[in-house]
């Protein structure tokens, strides 16, 4: 039985895995280019940090660095959905494996991408405000490091905000993103507790005193602005390509079309 015979209730549109303006196969390869790259990034730099700065056990302490993570997850996940997808699409079958697995799993897919789409962005206005400097672009190395973690990222967040079939955030995703950023807070000050350091200076309490406050409040206030400025685009998109949105969907699915006239007029 094909997921179309079972009437799945999970993305029955296909938004997840298709684009209004990119064919399937395309977005599928897009995304896991872009993981590659991601993970490329993350293990090329734990690897130089741990060598010439002796910084790899500090690794995970960092919002930047486990945003990050997030993205190249996603882009896995989605990448190998996309994937099956138009493979599935090519063999004349409609559906993809996240709609047949597990409801906690479709969840947390969608979850992961609200956090893809507004914290990197959110990482990438705390950076360049608050904590870049001129060691920056020092050398060849942090340049290409600062770059892909605090510009890049937010490019990967608007690639999918602008240019896939997937529809706006559910309003629980915004609490989960709170809940991650005050998780945080905890990550950073056990980092302090066990390893002596704070992972961004602003939340050193003794040199920032009372504006740690305020830029906690600030940061979550943030990032509530940019979970609804994201979430705007995704409906501003969603109504400007309804009609791309179906030719896309209807191009994608001519193979599967084709198949069952072949087996009609067999």
């Amino acid at each position: 039985m094909t997921p179309s015979d079972a009437k799945l209730k999970f993305d029955e549109q296909y938004n997840l895995v298709t684009s209004y303006c990119i064919p399937p196969m395309i977005l599928a390869f897009l995304r896991l280019l872009f993981a590659l790259y991601t993970f490329v990034v993350l293990l090329y730099i734990i690897i130089w940090d741990g060598v010439h700065h002796d910084g790899a056990q500090s690794y995970l302490s960092y919002f930047t660095n486990l945003s990050y993570i997030g993205i190249c997850a996603y882009f896995f996940a989605s990448g190998v959905q996309t994937f099956s997808y138009a493979r599935n699409l090519k063999n004349g079958v409609e559906g993809y494996p996240l709609q047949r697995w597990p409801r906690a799993l479709q969840y947390l897919h969608v979850a992961l991408y609200c956090t893809i789409t507004t914290l990197p962005i959110l990482v990438t206005i705390v950076y360049w405000v608050l904590l870049s400097s001129s060691s920056t672009f020092a050398t060849p190395f942090s340049s290409w490091s600062n770059i892909s973690k605090h510009a890049l990222n937010s490019g990967f967040a608007l690639f999918e905000l602008l240019c896939t079939n997937v529809g706006p955030y559910p309003w629980t995703d915004l609490p989960a993103v709170l809940v991650i950023l005050v998780g945080y807070l905890g990550v950073a000050y056990i980092t302090h507790a066990t390893q002596g350091i704070y992972t961004y200076s602003f939340l050193d309490p003794k040199k920032q005193g009372k504006k740690l406050a305020v830029y906690i409040i600030g940061i979550a206030v943030g990032a509530c602005i940019i979970f609804l400025i994201a979430r705007g685009i995704i409906v501003l998109r969603v109504r400007l390509t309804k009609g791309s949105r179906k030719a896309s969907i209807t191009e994608a699915s001519e193979p599967l079309v084709d198949e069952e006239k072949k087996s009609e007029s067999a």
